[in-house]
């Protein structure tokens, strides 16, 4: 085997030696890049390395056939004569082989069918025995796995008041909707316009309007409406018309012409409806002292009346 080594690596080192005179001796070739992006020579010398490599690989793979066959010719392997089997019937056969149950045998509880015998009950109908079935394992896990977490639930819920219990959980959802209905109703009433205005007599509108009122209206149209400077707020008798939505867009517009100013950017929408609101609601208190009408007297049935009036130059 030593000899054998030592004449593969002598072949080896002749190969690599012939390979460095080959390149030695090998004549100038073109450097021009070929289809793999390298010159020619360079291509030469990869193809040498390739052989070699596959070269080298033959080689190691003789060396360990050699190994194997001397190992056999110096120790040989014995013979050893095949042993005869009986042969066994189907049954006897099925006997021997040890059967481990399935996993969807033990999650469903299913016995073999050879056990059958063993789960016989005594009692029969007609001739009908009855088998003696386990309770499936998947149902006794959901069984007491749902008594733990009834354990754990009751715990939770009721004896650690960890948690919202039902009515608990209802009365946080209405405290809950109560606040973002106060959202939404504060978000909305800023979203109001002359197209859109309400008539709304409540108190809370009444009071936010008359506050309104006699913190910016009063120098003008007096502590009652009456009028001083601009005109009385509390008859029938109208410059712009007398309808929510006139009376709504005169405030937010003004009219400079007669000295009354815009409000749109001191007041926000809700609280111009809060005083228009309360304007309205001025309206046949005929207090002391109020100024003569002016204007058209304003009559609801009429459909002109209702209509927003475009000029609003004369209030």
């Amino acid at each position: 085997m030593k000899k054998l080594k030592t004449t593969l690596l002598f072949i080896c080192l002749a190969i690599t030696a012939f390979a460095a005179d080959e390149k030695v001796a090998s004549p100038i070739v073109s450097s021009e890049p070929s289809l793999l992006g390298t010159s020619q020579s360079e291509t030469l010398i990869l193809i040498l390395l390739l052989f070699v490599l596959v070269l080298l690989f033959v080689s190691i793979t003789l060396l360990n056939a050699f190994k194997v066959m001397y190992r056999e010719q110096i120790n040989p392997t014995p013979y050893i004569i095949p042993k005869k089997e009986e042969v066994l019937d189907y049954d006897s056969w099925l006997k021997t082989k040890k059967t481990k149950p399935s996993i969807w045998n033990k999650l469903l509880g299913l016995k073999p069918i050879e056990e059958e015998n063993d789960l016989i009950i005594e009692h029969a109908y007609d001739g009908i025995h009855e088998l003696n079935n386990p309770v499936p394992g998947w149902f006794n896990f959901l069984f007491y796995g749902t008594i733990l977490f009834g354990i754990g639930y009751l715990f939770y819920y009721y004896i650690g008041g960890y948690g919202l219990n039902q009515d608990q959980l209802y009365q946080a959802e209405v405290t809950k909707s109560i606040e973002d209905k106060a959202i939404y109703l504060k978000k909305s009433a800023n979203a109001v316009d002359e197209s859109n205005v309400k008539l709304d007599n409540s108190a809370p509108v009444i009071e936010s309007g008359k506050s309104i009122f006699t913190g910016n209206c009063v120098v003008c149209h007096g502590p009652t409406g009456g009028g001083l400077i601009g005109p009385n707020l509390t008859d029938e008798f109208w410059l712009h018309g007398g309808s929510i939505n006139n009376v709504f867009k005169t405030i937010k517009y003004g009219v400079p012409e007669k000295g009354m100013v815009s409000w749109e950017k001191t007041l926000s929408p809700k609280q111009i409806s809060d005083v228009t609101n309360y304007i309205l609601s001025l309206q046949g208190t005929k207090p002391a002292g109020a100024k003569a009408s002016q204007g058209v007297k304003y009559e609801p049935a009429n459909p002109k009346d209702q209509e927003v009036k475009e000029d609003v130059t004369k209030k």
